[in-house]
């Protein structure tokens, strides 16, 4: 059994910054990759930005220049640095995890989600 567990979200103003983290646990032999998702009310969930194994990273042009993703191997941890937040921001922040498991399955996991509200 695999568990993504996030933290780090809150209500927050415009223009100042969060930190989300996220932990993947359970039998893991390989995490290929970690991205970050968002969604808001009323919209598609959208890729915000993802990470591979060997530091290849990729980012939502929204969110460029903005928005840091960083990985901790050893730990199996993914984080989401997010400066200048707008209110256009504001979504549920969910964890995706594409790995192989200790049996030789390779899945993709999601997290519950951790919410960030900006307000203007």
């Amino acid at each position: 059994q695999v568990q993504l567990v996030e933290s780090g979200g809150d209500s927050v103003h415009a223009g100042e910054s969060l930190r989300l983290s996220c932990v993947a646990s359970g039998k893991i032999f390989n995490i290929y990759s970690m991205a970050w998702y968002r969604q808001a009310p009323g919209k598609q969930r959208e890729l915000v930005a993802s990470i591979t194994d060997d530091g290849n990273m990729n980012y939502a042009d929204s969110v460029k220049g903005r928005f840091t993703i960083s990985r901790q191997n050893a730990d199996d941890t993914v984080h989401l640095q997010m400066n200048n937040l707008k209110p256009g921001d504001t979504a549920l922040y969910i964890c995706n995890a594409d790995l192989l498991g200790m049996w030789g399955e390779r899945n993709e996991y999601w997290g519950p989600g951790t919410l960030v509200i900006v307000s203007s």
